[in-house]
């Protein structure tokens, strides 16, 4: 049986270095990655913004964020550089749903490759629900 292909934003995978509501859900996501039961996909961008997240949460010292970094390659999510094809879903997406253009690239990704998007972005889940498949990450079971 093939694994599930699953879209993840930032905002779920910050919950890996975080403790925060729903960072037990995004665990289990992330576990069952690593056993190969779910296949995970995002945007390029999705390192940088957990990063960012990191950076300013103000728990993490510099080299905690180098760890971090790492940990995110090591990890081995698919990452999906910007092309032609897909950079034009990404900005008919952000103008359709009035988004930016970086949440736009995890629904255009989750539509591109058929795939359900995991968030837990309540306004992203609100604006992109009746475009994908998509879940908040707090329904995870």
């Amino acid at each position: 049986m093939a694994a599930e292909k699953v879209v993840i934003d930032a905002s779920v995978v910050a919950k890996w270095f975080l403790e925060e509501v729903y960072s037990t859900e995004a665990l289990r996501l992330r576990d069952k990655y690593i056993s190969g039961k779910v296949e995970l996909a995002s945007p390029c961008i999705m390192p940088y913004e957990v990063l960012n997240a990191l950076r300013y949460s103000g728990v993490y010292t510099k080299d905690a964020l180098m760890s971090v970094v790492r940990s995110l390659e090591r990890y081995g999510i698919e990452l999906w550089d910007l092309r032609l094809a897909y950079g034009q879903k990404v900005a008919k997406v952000a103008m359709d749903l009035d988004i930016t253009v970086y949440d736009a690239s995890y629904v255009a990704l989750a539509g591109i490759v058929n795939a359900r998007l995991v968030t837990a972005d309540e306004e992203l889940v609100a604006k992109a629900k009746d475009l994908i498949n998509l879940t908040h990450i707090r329904e995870l079971k």
